[in-house]
């Protein structure tokens, strides 16, 4: 299914009421990501950065665990449906939270120059091991390379439904 799809799913699943806007479904081999915004707390004008912000994290935190039987409802049914794992998460005033998500393991294969790089930046003090080094660097090129990265997506969507299209589907 694509990501359009599965979107249109999660849509039309969700609880009433459970967010005031879905504001994004990510979708990858393992995971589906899940992110709805909630409304933010009202506070003073006056109230300072500080107290802003410990009350949109308190307001999330509830907002979990209130939620937590009915998301875990809906989690279970996609995770059938779609062979995936569902996270979830919120954005509640600026502040975007997510509350679970997976770590999963990539093989790769690496030279040693790449090794190097990621043992310096262990030895630096920048990651705890080769793979939170790995991480970090997907992160960096993740922001630097942003535009590009949208472009790339793009492009892949564009060439699924080709395939989609393609001489078997009539089939």
């Amino acid at each position: 299914m694509s990501t359009d799809e599965i979107r249109g799913w999660f849509a039309g699943r969700l609880p009433e009421g459970l967010f005031e806007e879905l504001v994004e479904v990510t979708v990858d081999r393992e995971e589906i990501t899940v992110i709805g915004r909630i409304p933010a707390p009202e506070v003073a004008a006056d109230t300072s950065d500080a107290e802003r912000a410990a009350t949109v994290e308190g307001r999330i935190a509830e907002f979990r665990e209130r939620t937590r039987g009915d998301r875990m409802k809906v989690a279970r049914e996609a995770e059938r449906r779609f062979d995936r794992k569902v996270s979830w998460g919120v954005e509640c005033d600026e502040t975007r939270a997510l509350f679970t998500h997976i770590a999963a393991p990539v093989m790769t294969r690496l030279r040693q120059p790449e090794r190097r790089v990621l043992d310096l930046l262990v030895a630096g003090g920048v990651a705890r091991s080769r793979s939170d080094a790995l991480g970090w660097c997907v992160r960096l090129v993740q922001q630097h390379a942003d535009d590009w990265l949208t472009e790339l997506r793009d492009s892949l969507v564009q060439v699924e439904e080709v395939r989609r299209r393609g001489p078997d589907a009539a089939s």
